[in-house]
């Protein structure tokens, strides 16, 4: 049996239905929260504050909480949290049927929700390659249907949900998340236990964090994969930020228009997924990283020049296919190929650096458009997404990409599922 014939194994199962669970719930808030704070307050600044709170943690301890959940058990972090989450959340719902729910209290949820995130991500991340024996097309089939159900439950179901529930209650919404929670920290304490890392010499945390950063940077093929997403983001935030008033200003757009925008790139997103295997089969995992990257930026521009919603659409669903394929390959390919005890903390310095991007992108489209036109964020991330796809091809090729892998396999295992890996067979 060939790798790509392999099924990831029963756990699996119940760690994508933990994650669905978890991804509906958070649909499900993502709706209501905004909703619930134009309730307290009407200035942008406050809820931009609450925005903030959430992403913060990742700046703040991006690469300290990876160190951490590297000296953890990592199916033990995941529940933990998920139960701590799912308490945490009681406290806004008691705080609305008290009507004593306030902005300041907003902002401290959102930061300790991002903080569960922080360590529940990184640690799912790590876990991962444990169940599935690091096997690259297990990882990959894995990590596809996990976006894809994600996307499907948090962007198309949950959303809907939130507002409806939100009309039985203000804290209805709020409670059917900490359910999610409870639900998907149940499901995780029964996955079977995968082995702690090796422990490392007696260190200070911020010298294993620093080891943790360092690996990455040192490695040609670990950086490509982290300066994509980052890079990405400075460029995706860009868009983001003037969408709306592009749509309205230029192509003629009402907000039920605006709302099938962004679906149809939602639509991209989940055919994105579906399709990632293929591709990395087809054309080796580093050739299909540097082609959905090179999609991305004409998608974009596509929608700069746009003339209509119709191909504003079209621009959309193809970056979102884009966009989605790539975040199957390019987290699959990096829990193949580093070392277990520095899995969290690789995962978190990448997300960090994305996480830290961000913010500049959102800057840089606002001023573009304040200074020159509303289309020249546009340009401007389609210029730069091009730009990072020629920086970063020989960084992510097929041929670094067959050595980082062959470098992995086990030395004494010759049947291991990565040495008869496709993409290495055709790399080679």
């Amino acid at each position: 049996m060939t790798a790509g014939d392999r099924k990831p194994p029963i756990g699996f199962g119940r760690l994508w239905t933990a994650q669905t669970v978890s991804s509906l719930g958070d649909g499900v808030t993502h709706a209501a929260l905004p909703l619930l704070a134009l309730t307290l307050t009407r200035d942008p600044m406050a809820l931009a504050v609450v925005t903030a709170a959430g992403t913060l943690p990742w700046l703040l301890f991006g690469v300290l909480g990876g160190a951490l959940v590297d000296r953890w058990d990592r199916r033990r972090t995941m529940w933990v949290t998920d139960a701590a989450r799912a308490v945490l959340l009681a406290v806004p719902a008691a705080a609305t049927a008290l009507d004593v729910l306030s902005i300041p209290l907003f902002a401290a949820v959102a930061f300790l929700l991002g903080l569960g995130g922080l360590f529940f991500d990184t640690a799912a991340t790590a876990y991962l390659p444990d169940l599935l024996g690091r096997d690259p097309a297990l990882l990959e089939r894995a990590n596809s249907r996990l976006r894809g159900t994600q996307t499907a439950a948090s962007g198309f179901a949950g959303p809907p949900a939130g507002s409806a529930l939100l009309a039985l209650g203000r804290a209805v919404p709020l409670l059917a998340d900490a359910v999610s929670f409870a639900l998907s920290a149940a499901l995780v304490r029964s996955l079977p236990a995968a082995p702690r890392p090796v422990p490392e010499a007696r260190e200070p945390l911020l010298r294993q964090a620093r080891a943790g950063a360092s690996y990455v940077f040192r490695d040609q093929l670990l950086l490509g994969l982290a300066l994509r997403p980052a890079v990405g983001n400075i460029a995706f935030l860009a868009v983001e930020t003037v969408l709306a008033l592009f749509a309205h200003d230029r192509l003629g757009i009402d907000t039920y228009g605006f709302g099938l925008l962004l679906t149809a790139e939602a639509t991209g997103g989940l055919l994105g997924t579906g399709i990632a295997s293929f591709l990395g089969r087809r054309l080796g995992t580093g050739a299909a990283l540097t082609c959905t990257a090179a999609v991305e930026g004409l998608a974009v521009l596509g929608l700069a020049l746009a003339p209509n919603p119709y191909v504003a659409g079209l621009a959309l669903a193809v970056c979102g296919a884009a966009m989605g394929a790539t975040m199957v390959l390019g987290p699959s390919l990096r829990q193949a190929i580093v070392p277990a005890h520095l899995m969290g903390r690789v995962a978190s310095t990448s997300r960090m650096l994305a996480m830290c991007a961000a913010p500049f992108g959102a800057f840089l489209g606002g001023w573009l458009a304040t200074t020159y036109d509303v289309r020249t964020p546009l340009y401007a991330a389609a210029g730069l997404l091009l730009t990072m796809t020629a920086v970063t091809a020989t960084m992510t090729s097929n041929r670094r990409v067959d050595s980082a892998l062959r470098a992995a396999a086990p030395a004494d295992d010759p049947d291991h599922p990565e040495s008869r890996d496709p993409v290495r067979e055709r790399a080679v």
